[in-house]
């Protein structure tokens, strides 16, 4: 079992692969993750470029399968449009407009301003308040990670169901664990990549202090945005 790099006040980190820590953890109310989408995405339109993104070589429908029956009550899994036929059969399909052009074909292939999230019910399912299936959204940044999810997005989908402790077992920069944090909820994050957890756990140490790449400041070098 590995152990974890980081637990306090609720929230807990592995560094390591799901695969080896998944069955070891005790039940969650709701898994809130985004995976490799099997894309091999490296974005060229940045100031401070990210390395590939680990495992993005193929969709890991495997530990999907696993995922969509692990919680008490619900999965949201972040997917392309391309993935869909491979996920599971979801009971919704959320659209996340991110309101600016995505990559692709730049000539032979319409601008997408979206990406789905395929919803989960499982036995123990309860909304605390319903939300609409299209949820208008501006993407991050992606200073931290190079497939960075919102966070008033991410908060968004854990304030509407009830449970009290969520899983993210593709945390990447944690963002879904700030987003626990800040509600109130107990978290479980799991990133094969060190570096990921190092700035995940800086993060959850630190005050907030938003900037972009460009306002650094010396005395910013060393705190993260959450």
């Amino acid at each position: 079992m590995v152990k974890p790099i980081y637990n306090e006040s609720g929230i807990t980190i592995y560094c390591g692969d799901c695969r080896d820590v998944l069955p070891h953890l005790e039940p969650v109310d709701l898994v809130l993750t985004d995976p490799p989408y099997g894309m091999n995405f490296r974005s060229n339109h940045r100031y401070i470029k990210h390395e590939n993104i680990f495992g993005d070589n193929e969709l890991p429908i495997d530990i999907i399968k696993v995922l969509v029956k692990t919680p008490l009550n619900a999965s949201y899994i972040f997917c392309r449009w391309d993935n869909l036929s491979q996920m599971p059969p979801p009971k919704s399909v959320l659209a996340w407009v991110k309101q600016n052009w995505s990559m692709g074909d730049l000539e032979h292939e319409h601008g997408r301003q979206w990406e789905a999230i395929c919803f989960y019910q499982l036995p123990g399912h309860k909304f605390l308040k319903r939300i609409p299936d299209v949820i208008h959204n501006d993407r991050t940044g992606n200073n931290l990670h190079p497939t960075e999810k919102p966070l008033d997005l991410l908060m968004r989908l854990i304030d509407c169901n009830e449970g009290q402790t969520i899983l993210d077992p593709f945390m990447g920069s944690d963002t879904t664990l700030v987003a626990a944090k800040s509600l109130g909820r107990k978290a479980i994050g799991i990133e094969i990549e060190k570096s990921y957890c190092d700035v995940a756990v800086k993060r959850l140490q630190q005050e907030y202090l938003p900037f972009t790449v460009e306002q650094k400041t010396k005395e910013q070098d060393n705190l993260l945005p959450l």
